[in-house]
């Protein structure tokens, strides 16, 4: 059984509800995974949940429940729905107080005990309780942590400690020799500098927190949550348990993160897989943030947008659509509802949408919804065929390179020029000529074939509108079982196919 494609997004902090930051990642990670299942590849596409932690006990006791009350409680009602909001189709979700997850933890904190790299000492730092991590004094900013702008608490225990230090030579020679296994560029070039700064072993265990899974040797101490959540990675696809899965499965091809948690990612969590004699994940691509008002996303400063806002309004296919058009995946990206409702009715509404619905509507009105055999083709045909060779390579290459908003220009491009094709061919007029039956005939199976195409390359980003437009084309296969590598080969759709005119596609959107 060949590898799968295995593709993981964080898993998500259960102590507040999911806003289009959260959405933005998950959307990311089911375009990529939806590419390569279209590239008729094995995948495996994981998200979660991290519930153990100080954060999530404090809420708790402020809401009057017990921690796994309140973790259930959210899971169900925000964090699971939320997949469905958004159209994310996932093969996996872990929980981090499911039996899995907790035999898998201890059984690999175990593993790395007995291999001599856990010890006990004391231990004492500054912690932030928003991000749950030990800080270095160099990372605060007047006492306080950059990210969540809060003073840090100042811990004094006495833990259990992962010799971090241990693998700082490892580590560098590991990203010597793989360049490209954090991306973008400047967060690869992030971590190695904190490398070369020096690692110091940190705590692995709390004694201060009841709400965690307890060290297998030691159960007045639970593992430190970080080093409780980063091993989802591995007990969601069988580690220590299914090792047929596990092995058909790990490592990880891509870990999707947050750029405020690549030192987690790209530094504690392979320096761990070392010590645990496992091989490391081929790419940690750190996003950036999405800013509304200039500031990050945050539900503390009401920044907080929940995905469903969006949806009802735009849909959820041009909500998939527009953040990964608009932004560069890999820099931050600024969020506003004009700019949103402007690529909308400028490439959804009047792009392909329009072109969709006029394309079917002719062939009803001229040809019966029968889609004809096509005559000789001019060169203006065979333009638009040579472009669909080159946008699909384009778009190709640039979604294995998780270059999204490249990969969506390429394919824009091809829709923008079979817009201007038909305007240019204008098929009502030849409509009015019997003599041009056969010229008339070429160009409507020519603007249908292209809408085919156009359907395969954006399944992956926008699965409804394409199923429509997939149904309209008469056709009976499956549209995620076409494949994004031979779309360009021109001729599929056959002649006589039953082409019908849908509902508008992106529908205007009402002004007030």
């Amino acid at each position: 059984m060949s590898k799968a494609f295995y593709v993981t997004t964080p898993i998500y902090y259960v102590n507040d509800a999911p806003h289009i930051g959260h959405a933005y990642t998950t959307v990311a990670g089911d375009v990529l995974t939806r590419w390569h299942r279209q590239r008729q590849e094995q995948v495996f596409y994981l998200t979660g949940t991290d519930e153990h932690g100080t954060k999530v006990e404090r809420t708790a006791e402020e809401h009057g429940v017990t921690p796994q009350e309140w973790a259930d409680r959210l899971v169900e009602e925000h964090w699971k729905p939320v997949l469905q909001t958004i159209n994310a189709r996932t093969d996996g979700f872990i929980r981090t107080t499911s039996d899995r997850h907790r035999i898998g933890v201890q059984r690999f904190w175990e593993t790395l005990r007995d291999n001599g790299y856990v010890y006990e000492a004391d231990f004492e730092g500054p912690y932030c309780v928003g991000c749950e991590e030990f800080k270095r004094p160099g990372d605060l900013i007047d006492g306080k942590c950059p990210i969540h702008d809060r003073p840090v608490e100042m811990l004094h225990e006495s833990n259990y400690f992962f010799q971090l230090a241990a693998f700082q030579q490892a580590l560098l020679e590991h990203y010597e020799r793989h360049p490209d296994a954090v991306e973008p560029k400047s967060a690869y070039n992030e971590v190695v500098s904190f490398i070369k700064q020096g690692l110091e072993d940190i705590s692995m265990s709390r004694s201060s927190v009841g709400w965690g899974i307890p060290l297998p040797w030691d159960e007045k101490q639970v593992v430190y949550v970080w080093f409780d959540a980063l091993l989802n990675y591995i007990t969601a696809i069988g580690y220590g348990q299914d090792e047929a899965t596990f092995d058909a499965t790990w490592p990880a091809d891509v870990h999707l993160v947050g750029k405020d948690i690549l030192r987690f990612h790209a530094v504690y969590w392979p320096a761990m897989l070392m010590a645990a004699g496992l091989p490391l994940p081929a790419k940690v691509f750190a996003h950036g943030w999405l800013l509304v008002g200039g500031e990050k996303m945050s539900k503390s400063k009401l920044t907080g947008i929940a995905p469903e806002q969006i949806t009802e309004d735009f849909g959820v296919d041009a909500f998939r659509y527009y953040f990964l058009r608009a932004i560069a995946f890999g820099q931050d990206g600024s969020f506003s509802w004009e700019d949103m409702a402007a690529r909308y009715t400028s490439e959804l509404a009047n792009g392909l949408g329009n072109l969709a619905s006029r394309g079917t509507a002719m062939v009803n009105k001229y040809r019966d919804g029968l889609l004809p055999a096509p005559g000789d083709y001019t060169n203006a045909d065979l333009a638009l065929q040579e472009l669909l060779v080159a946008s699909a390579e384009q778009a190709d290459a640039a979604m294995l390179k998780l270059d999204f908003s490249g990969g969506i220009l390429a394919i824009k491009t091809f829709v923008d020029a079979v817009n201007v094709y038909v305007t240019e061919q204008q098929p009502w007029v030849l409509a009015k000529d019997e003599a041009n039956a056969s010229r008339l005939d070429t160009v409507l199976y020519t603007i249908c074939e292209a809408l085919r195409a156009i359907a395969v390359l954006y399944h992956p980003v926008m699965p409804r509108a394409t199923e429509e437009m997939w149904a309209c084309l008469g056709q009976g296969e499956t549209l995620e079982g076409q494949n994004v590598t031979t779309v360009a080969t021109w001729g599929q759709l056959a002649p006589g196919a039953t082409i019908t005119k849908g509902a508008a596609l992106f529908p205007r959107l009402e002004t007030t």
